[in-house]
């Protein structure tokens, strides 16, 4: 007899030792679907009984499944064919008695095993002759098992097995199921990638496009005209589906033959691997009024564009505000459409109006201003004054930056505000400020090789000890290094966010690229130098490790913000933006007088990196990843420009904290966490949220202790100076005059810019990352400056007594 079944072992339980009661059948949840799966069954292919075909034979009985055991291949083949087992295990030791992997790879040629797990007891072999696992794993087998008859080891075995390959198995046979369901489906079913790839259309989809499989798989959307207007289609949708809500609504597409059809359309997100979106499923039917249907589509594809922002709240003006069509409402229901004419409007206005809903391409405000407009045409008189000053605030193009009014305002606030956050006034003159900004330096080998993470000087080690603490000294970095600090620093903060394993690059290569960016930092300058960058890298590594921005950023946005922190300053000339648009500096013509500075210091900086293999940290990089990388990078330092830096924070407080805040003071559900996670997790708010980050670091002097904040504060204060010295020598105009270095008063200074710029942010920032330190110092430095103040003191610090 050359196999033989070992009688049905087990019962009720594995066992009075089995730790889990095991009944013949179990109930396994698999989404809204519980499914019943029986006893299961393993079949052992040994061709000799051994001490370990007697462990998993044992070790079966223990954990309560059905055994059978084959001597030779033909035999093993004959009864998997005929029980179908879930778990075969094959003696892949001695190959004298028979092939295993051609074994294993007859039994991979048969129907029944595409949901088989199939094991291989290999021989214990010493540290110096581990094998491959490869060849295993290219003859079929789903995992190895080093032998150990210990029937402990083997039950241990069994248990991992069933909880883990054998139930993904048993998952995925129920998918047979659901994709039958799907295919005799009469409504239309598409599911794409994350990527909008199709994936599956079902037989009722392709009757009702013309289309065939083959035709779509694999393609992008907009590789197939589906919709005369899908790229917008998916806009739209898209700010509904990504938080996680359905999206509803009526919309055209084109078949194969190009004719219009109009359908009832769901689009459903589903939720995968880290909790983010995997796919789309869309799900349509024919409408069953066409011309109702018809109506509905062309205000849907009107207005595409202006209900990207409306989507997103579900408390929407109703009433009289037919004017707009509620295309999508998340999950709040399907879409409704209204023509009715505005009561007691004129002729003429509805016809402007008409006008205004039949444009293809409409901006979010316009439709803001239009619904105001509405509104106006019954409201009393001191209703529709207000409204038209609400208009005329919203038809400005500074909608986040506070107005100072022109009289009786803080001079210091004032020239702060005009020398950071304006071009300055443009002169017509012909003099020109020429910045070397081509001529990048160049750095000596004997530099480069000088230095490893492995080999910092002992002074240089100790002087970053406390690296991650915000109490953290860079100046003494500082001094130790040279003026130097930023190769430093920057290899220590980088090994720890594993950035060179991320980017797949050698620390020789980052060490060589930290070297390149640090010399083209300005050691002249007394404060947008490389000691500068450095504290920026410091604070930005700070920020993410604080609990709520790790909750919210991937590994790639933590290695774009070290980066963008590294290099968002450099070759920075010491003069502001305004300075060099007065000037009338190369830069400043390259870059169209509009964000110079930033401009240059991002484009730069990927000019340094990628022009020399050497120092070319991105060269290993996928495409796409380096794509995604490097556009994050830009982003953070273009959000460091101070022309929107109310904007910026605004977006913040209104897209993140507010829906933050009004999540947590309903408690603590599971529904509250998961909109927590959805808020914190979208890709605009990350983007908000790394704006903020990196424009908090850039600027968080006054939140540092106080001898460091004074030390800054001298230090931005110089460069002023230098700036406002240079442009009375020029006669240029002078963009900050309270900053002469012979009537300023620093502590003026610092409490206007302290109270215009950072008080607010860093409010912001804490509710958001939980700050207590920072704004512990913040509060004492503040009342340090308007200590010295009070006295009437200009300088740094008082007087000796």
């Amino acid at each position: 007899m050359e196999w033989k079944k070992v009688k049905t072992l087990g019962g009720s339980s594995r066992g009075h030792n089995g730790p889990l009661n095991q009944a013949a059948v179990r109930e396994v949840q698999f989404g809204p679907m519980k499914l019943r799966q029986d006893q299961l069954q393993v079949l052992l292919v040994f061709a000799k009984e051994d001490s370990q075909s007697n462990g998993f034979c044992w070790a079966c009985e223990k954990a309560g499944f059905k055994c059978n055991i084959a001597r030779t291949p033909e035999t093993a083949l004959e009864s998997f064919l005929d029980k179908h087992h879930e778990i075969i295990i094959i003696d892949h030791r001695h190959s004298r008695y028979f092939d295993a992997e051609a074994l294993c790879r007859s039994i991979r040629a048969t129907k029944p095993s595409e949901n088989t797990v199939i094991v291989a007891v290999v021989r214990r072999q010493s540290d110096r002759d581990e094998a491959s696992i490869m060849p295993l794993i290219s003859a079929g087998f789903t995992r190895r098992y080093v032998e150990n008859s210990n029937i402990m080891a083997c039950y241990n075995e069994l248990i991992q097995l069933e909880f883990g390959e054998v139930l993904a198995q048993f998952k995925l046979r129920a998918c047979n199921s659901l994709f039958t369901t799907l295919e005799k489906s009469q409504e239309a079913i598409e599911i794409t990638s994350e990527d909008h790839i199709i994936q599956y259309v079902n037989p009722a989809f392709e009757s009702t496009m013309g289309y065939q499989k083959d035709e779509l798989i694999g393609k992008e959307l907009t590789e197939v005209p589906i919709n005369e207007k899908k790229s917008d289609f998916l806009d739209t949708i898209n700010c509904c589906i990504k938080t996680g809500k359905e999206w509803e609504g009526i919309y055209y597409a084109k078949n194969k033959n190009g004719d219009n059809i109009q359908q009832n359309v769901k689009i459903i997100p589903v939720f995968g691997h880290r909790g983010k979106i995997r796919h789309y499923v869309s799900i349509s039917r024919p409408c069953s009024d066409n011309n109702k249907a018809e109506k509905q589509c062309e205000r849907v594809q009107a207005e595409s564009q202006t209900d990207i922002q409306t989507c997103r709240h579900k408390d929407r003006r109703k009433g009289s505000l037919d004017v707009r069509s509620t295309t999508s409402r998340g999950s709040d229901g399907p879409a409704e459409f209204s023509h009715g004419a505005l009561p007691g409007s004129s002729q003429r206005r509805h016809s402007s109006m008409a006008r205004i809903h039949s444009m293809t391409i409409e901006a979010p405000i316009t439709k803001v201003i239009n619904i105001i407009n509405a509104a106006q045409e019954n409201s009393p008189s001191p209703v529709a004054e207000a409204l038209d000053r609400v208009l005329e605030i919203l038809r400005t193009t500074e909608l986040y930056s506070p107005q100072l009014g022109t009289k009786d305002e803080d001079p210091h606030t004032n020239d702060l505000v005009g020398g950071l956050m304006t071009d300055g006034l443009r002169r017509l003159s012909g003099n020109e400020y020429i910045l070397s900004a081509k001529q990048v330096h160049p750095v000596s080998g004997h530099m480069i090789l000088a230095l490893s993470l492995s080999d910092i000087p002992p002074r240089i080690a100790q002087a970053m000890d406390n690296e991650e603490d915000w109490e953290f000294d860079i100046f003494e970095l500082e001094a130790a290094t040279h003026k130097r600090p930023l190769v430093y620093l920057g290899l220590k903060m980088f090994a720890r966010f594993g950035v060179c394993q991320f980017l797949n690059c050698s620390e020789a290569t980052l060490r060589s690229w930290l070297h390149v960016i640090e010399s083209n930092y300005h050691s002249s300058n007394a404060y947008h130098n490389s000691t500068h960058s450095a504290d920026v890298l410091h604070a930005t590594a700070y920020f993410l490790c604080k609990e709520r921005v790790k909750q919210s950023l991937d590994q790639i946005d933590e290695v774009a913000a070290l980066i963008a922190a590294t290099v968002h300053d450099v070759d920075h000339p010491g003069r502001t933006n305004s300075f060099l648009c007065n000037a009338g500096s190369e830069l400043a013509i390259l870059y169209n007088d509009t964000a110079v500075l930033e401009s240059h210091h991002a484009a730069l900086a990927f000019q340094l990196t990628t022009r020399d293999d050497k120092c070319n940290i991105f060269k290993n990089m996928e495409r796409n990843e380096y794509r995604t990388l490097r556009q994050a990078i830009i982003d953070m330092v273009l959000a460091t420009e101070m022309t929107k830096h109310f904007e910026h924070v605004n977006k913040f407080v209104n897209s993140i904290n507010k829906p933050l805040a009004a999540v947590e003071e309903n408690g603590g559900s599971i529904e509250e966490d998961e909109a927590v996670k959805n808020i914190l997790t979208s890709p605009e708010n990350r983007i908000l949220i790394k704006r903020m980050l990196i424009k908090c670091a850039d600027i968080s002097n006054p939140c540092r202790a106080l001898e460091q904040c004074i030390e800054w504060a001298g230090r931005i204060s110089e460069e002023y100076f230098a700036q406002t010295d240079e442009e009375k020598r020029k006669g240029l105009p002078v963009v900050m005059p309270v900053f002469d270095r012979n009537t300023c008063s620093i502590p003026k200074s610092q409490i206007s810019f302290v109270d215009y710029f950072i008080t607010d942010m860093f409010d912001a920032w804490d509710a958001f990352a939980d700050l207590p330190n920072l704004m512990q110092h913040l509060d004492n430095n503040f009342k340090y400056w308007k200590s010295l103040d009070e006295r009437q003191l200009k300088t740094l610090r008082p007087p000796p007594e």
